[in-house]
């Protein structure tokens, strides 16, 4: 079980399998993907983006896509976004919920 922190990119397996857990340990999460599907909300992410870890590719979080998923799921953190890159994912969040995304 991971135990992940603010800026942390964690692999989640997709689709979930059961879900009817929700509750204590429950984490908010952004979806981050290879693919900004046109989603002009979408924060790119490079390796620079990262103070540890790395993605596989050059990826965007897309603050569109927001789930809960209870720590369990959690299989490992593969990367920690630097400052700079986590407030942009944070600002971009704000923004949408605000309406001005």
């Amino acid at each position: 079980m991971v135990t992940p922190a603010a800026g942390s990119v964690v692999l989640v397996p997709f689709p979930f399998s059961d879900l009817s857990e929700a509750g204590r340990g429950d984490w908010i999460l952004c979806q981050v993907t290879s693919n900004p599907y046109g989603d002009p909300r979408a924060v790119h992410l490079t390796a620079a983006s990262f103070s540890s870890g790395a993605l596989r590719a050059e990826s965007y979080a897309r603050p569109g896509k927001l789930f809960t998923a209870n720590q369990e799921l959690m299989v490992a953190q593969v990367a920690i976004l630097n400052p700079d890159a986590r407030d942009q994912v944070a600002d971009a969040i704000v923004r949408l919920l605000r309406g001005r995304g």
